[in-house]
């Protein structure tokens, strides 16, 4: 059975990855000032922070709405013959409510509630893209995915509280103090949210290397099948490239996919941040 695989453009894929898997993205609408700009087609991360920093204002993101999601599983399905497709948490967007009510007007669309964010998301999208290509019927993709969800860890450091506060997920209070203390928290997602972990302290290049540590130093739960080192596009390519060796000395993951966050992540974490992101057995 043909099976096209489809998710929202907060899975934060590379360009490489979405061609090789022959993954259609569907864009999340972000909002600067009066504009509604297509993530990733007419709005960039880079446009976020610098509308940002400008004092112009903070962006914000719009789920897909229904006719959107009904546009792409038509046009898919004149081709395939099922669709899966991925969204960001649905405690995070009502995108996956307007994909589920899009999918009743049709047969075998299967929408996955990732639970998820940024590669969080696309570990799935590329396991579905995996399993279709080897032949497993999409109600038994759709169940496993289920399951897999549930093992993913994902998590960031951020630099700044400063996105966070002005988007209203964080007191100005906390943004002070983390200002102050020179605080750099890191960002799980955990039960279908974002929750703040360990607060770090001190440079963002030493933070970075100390997370790293925590999150794979000793493990002997790690799915060593794939990791994502995702980080904002300003991120400094040195210390990316120390993350990676870090990555190498403490586990032996059979790939290392470094990706870009999109905006969906940049208008909510800002600027500097970087995550890891793999599966627990």
């Amino acid at each position: 059975m043909s099976i096209k695989i489809t998710a929202d453009s907060t899975c934060d894929l590379s360009r490489e990855l979405i061609e090789k898997y022959n993954i259609e993205i569907v864009p999340l609408s972000i909002v600067r000032g009066d504009e509604s700009l297509k993530d990733g087609v007419e709005i960039f991360p880079k446009d976020i922070f610098e509308y940002v920093e400008s004092g112009a204002g903070v962006c914000k993101t719009t789920a897909v709405n229904i006719d959107e999601y009904s546009k792409c599983f038509s046009e898919a399905l004149k081709n395939h013959e099922a669709v899966i497709h991925f969204t960001i948490s649905s405690d995070m967007s009502a995108c996956y409510q307007n994909a589920l009510i899009a999918s009743e007007d049709f047969e075998n669309v299967y929408v996955v509630d990732s639970r998820n964010l940024s590669t969080g998301i696309g570990h799935l999208v590329l396991d579905a893209a995996i399993m279709a290509s080897e032949g497993l019927p999409p109600r038994e993709i759709y169940e496993k995915l289920l399951t897999m969800r549930e093992k993913l860890e994902v998590s960031f450091v951020i630099n700044t509280l400063k996105y966070l506060h002005k988007g209203g997920r964080c007191s100005a209070v906390a943004a002070l103090g983390a200002n102050l203390l020179q605080l750099k928290p890191c960002i799980e997602v955990k039960n279908g949210k974002m929750d703040v972990g360990k607060k770090y302290r001190g440079s963002f290049e030493k933070c970075i290397m100390q997370y790293v540590d925590d999150r794979l130093k000793g493990r002997e739960d790690l799915d060593f099948r794939r990791i994502f080192v995702t980080s904002t596009d300003d991120t400094d390519k040195k210390l990316i490239e120390a993350v990676v060796a870090r990555v190498k000395e403490l586990a032996d993951f059979e790939e290392i996919l470094l990706t870009t966050a999109g905006g969906t992540i940049s208008c909510h974490c800002g600027p500097n941040c970087l995550g890891l992101l793999f599966y627990r057995k």
